[in-house]
């Protein structure tokens, strides 16, 4: 048993953190939202800060939205860097700056801890069912160290590299993503308006060369109209402005990037930023002056 802190309980860390939990683990939680229902039941250590947190675990998890958030979480006050790290390891499943991720795991280990980049994919169905794909930065003992507790929240689990690079691998897996989704709402949009059934024409496609869990999973959404997140669209858009920035830094063209965050920003000006991103065909929709009508 092993005594785990976990900062950050919202849609995504919850659920993570009744796995490990379920696993006979001590849990030390600290959330600015408050420990959620479906945690309630369970005993746990409510903390009052992020320093506190870290003076009672030996495991720090972070899971929370942004860049900053984890910058304040780590080094504001009573931060998780203001306890003893000696020997600790910090383990964030963010998904923020690559650039930043470096930073952050240099101070981290001058204070004595370990660090770990391990951003995710999966969305709240991958949090829930434990079958995350989780990608990870940082020291390959450190990695084989925590393998186990991250083998309780997901299933395909891979260290990438050095600390920054898993920050690096959620960057290219949200472009992926974003260009995916933008490519089945426009298929189920054209066939829609040429008279098919979108419906059927999804479940055409799943069985073909054009499968993908987007089309499966991103596709009913689009098809049923149910837009509920699933993955706020404002979080998607923190991803691509991750990519986009990042690209420019490189002197990299990211065109259909680029593209697919415009998408977002409209939909984002429909009142739309909470939105599961699957929403995106909305932006496509006002386009042409026609929507998929609800199967």
């Amino acid at each position: 048993m092993k005594k785990i802190g976990f900062i950050g309980l919202g849609i995504m860390g919850a659920p993570m953190a009744k796995h490990l939990i379920e696993a006979g683990h001590s849990l030390f939680v600290n959330s600015r939202s408050g420990v959620p229902p479906s945690l309630a039941s369970y005993q746990l250590t409510v903390c009052d800060s992020g320093k506190q947190v870290a003076e009672l675990a030996n495991i720090i998890i972070l899971m929370l939205p942004d860049t900053p958030d984890v910058g304040a979480v780590l080094f504001g006050a009573n931060g998780v860097a203001e306890a003893n790290l000696s020997g600790k390891v910090v383990v964030d499943m963010s998904s923020i700056s690559p650039i930043e991720t470096k930073k952050f795991a240099s101070r981290i280990e001058q204070l004595g801890g370990h660090y770990l980049d391990a951003p995710v994919s999966g969305g709240e169905v991958g949090a829930r069912a434990a079958s995350l794909s989780i990608m990870v930065g940082g020291p390959q003992p450190v990695f084989e160290q925590m393998l186990p507790v991250l083998q309780l929240m997901g299933k395909n689990i891979t260290r990438v590299g050095g600390n920054g690079d898993g920050q690096t691998a959620k960057v290219a897996n949200q472009i992926v993503v974003a260009l995916t989704i933008e490519a089945v709402g426009e298929a189920l949009l054209f066939a829609s308006r040429a008279g098919a059934n979108p419906e059927k024409v999804r479940q055409a496609l799943l069985g073909g060369f054009a499968s993908s869990k987007i089309l499966e999973v991103h596709g009913e959404r689009m098809v049923k109209r149910t837009f509920d997140p699933g993955f706020r669209i404002t979080l998607h858009q923190k991803d691509l402005n991750l990519a986009l920035s990042s690209a420019q830094q490189m002197a990299l063209a990211l065109p259909v990037t680029a593209l697919a965050q415009q998408l977002f920003n409209s939909c984002v000006a429909q009142g739309g930023g909470a939105w599961d991103h699957s929403a995106m065909v909305r932006a496509l929709e006002k386009l042409s002056d026609y929507s998929i009508p609800a199967q």
